[in-house]
């Protein structure tokens, strides 16, 4: 079996490691290792994939992962990667986050007769008490250090709260418990938690004399600089409820040519010469190697039904067509009667949200770049009307590469 060091490596995942060769060595059996998740919203992103994925790597290559749900950390907020402090959240809040964040990894990780394990820091550090930790846990900290640490340096000009500054404690503690009582040997995560696993290592290595290891992945932007899974319309959410398979496809198809090989060794499973082989592809062949990922990477978090429904979908789209096959594109109801004897272009974009103002619709239409059932809009006024249903839809388009169906319903 292959050590899963280097599929990581090869892949694109170590941006740092305590030490190379020890962690190799370490990784040549199977290990218990951890990523935390603060339930900040009740869905995971596109952002945590990266992670996510890793974990899934360990599992397939014989290890034991620890999906960590930070409900307790949550309750202070991690000060890493932030310009002000998060708004205080309550515990009924974290935990009904926890509970949709729980059901979204078990598409990507198998959770079965102890296979991996959830687990939930506020089951002991909420019961903390405060004065004993600091006694016990807080003497090992030294302030000077803690304010040399990338997450706390940057905030320090903008204001940093106490609340905050006992975050890398209350991680840093996790370690440890999950080291204590779980045999963990490994804590893993994006590279702004450095700093906060590397004092999980230094706290056990001074309470236990033991040697614990730490690994980040890089920050993922895309290439044109953007953070990743961000869009217009805001966040690509792991919840179908919130984002759709079909617009979670459509992410994926829209990557940037740049990026194709390596969100493909990021966010498949993919062999690394099949992944080189779709790299090479050039031009319009490329896309090939974009719907292959859109592909995959719908089906490790939706399934293979819905992959299989979106994929059909789009490309129906790319023909023109609207069919009942269609129903994983987003839509949007209308009443019969509130569409009447028709709605001009560009109220209708901006009412089914295909664009964000009406000015911004106008601007799409004006330049060529709406469309009904296929054809261009020519002019902003031009009314959508009864005459435009096919299969009781009317399908629109803005750009490219953005449908939407507009479902009419009898009234």
């Amino acid at each position: 079996m292959k050590n899963v060091y280097d599929i990581f490596k090869e892949r694109g995942f170590i941006e740092q490691a305590t030490d190379e060769n020890m962690l190799r060595e370490l990784l040549a059996k199977p290990i218990t290792c951890y990523i935390g998740f603060d339930p900040t919203a009740r869905s995971l992103h596109v952002g945590s994939l990266l992670p996510i994925m890793s974990l899934a790597h360990m599992q397939r290559e014989g290890h034991r992962p620890i999906a960590l749900l930070g409900s307790g950390t949550c309750l202070v907020g991690d000060p890493s990667g932030k310009d002000e402090i998060r708004p205080v959240m309550t515990r009924e809040e974290i935990d009904s986050n926890a509970e949709g964040i729980q059901a979204q990894m078990s598409h990507f990780i198998d959770f079965t007769n102890g296979k991996a394990l959830m687990l939930n820091n506020a089951d002991w550090l909420v019961p903390l008490n405060y004065i004993d930790f600091l006694r016990d846990i807080g003497r090992h900290f030294s302030v000077n250090r803690m304010l040399g640490a990338e997450s706390y340096r940057q905030r320090l000009e903008s204001g940093l709260s106490f609340l905050e500054f006992n975050y890398m404690l209350l991680q840093a503690y996790d370690f440890w418990y999950l080291f204590k009582n779980y045999d963990c040997l490994l804590q893993m995560g994006g590279n702004d938690q450095w700093g906060n696993i590397l004092a999980g290592a230094d706290l056990t290595r001074r309470i236990e004399g033991k040697i614990i290891h730490a690994l980040t992945f890089p920050l993922i932007t895309t290439a044109d600089g953007n953070k990743m899974g961000k869009t217009h319309r805001g966040a690509i959410w792991l919840d179908p409820e919130l984002t759709s398979p079909y617009e979670y496809y459509q992410y994926w198809i829209n990557t940037d040519d740049r990026d194709v090989r390596r969100f493909l060794s990021y966010f498949t499973f993919l062999p690394m010469h099949e992944i080189e082989r779709l790299s090479r592809l050039k031009g319009e062949d490329l896309r090939k190697a974009k719907d292959v990922l859109a592909y995959e990477a719908t089906k490790i978090c939706h399934g293979q039904d819905a992959a299989n429904k979106t994929r059909s979908a789009a490309r129906q789209l790319f023909g023109q067509e609207v069919t009942e096959d269609s129903e994983a594109i987003p839509t949007y109801s209308m009443a019969s009667d509130e569409l009447g004897e028709g709605i001009q272009a560009y109220i209708l974009f901006k009412d089914s949200d295909l664009c964000a103002t009406r000015s911004e619709a106008r601007r799409l239409i004006s330049q060529g770049g709406a469309y009904v059932n296929g054809e261009r809009i020519p002019s902003f006024d031009t009314r959508v009307g009864p005459d435009d249903i096919q299969n009781n839809a009317i399908l629109l388009r803005a750009g490219k590469k953005k449908y939407l169906r507009v479902c009419i319903q009898d009234s």
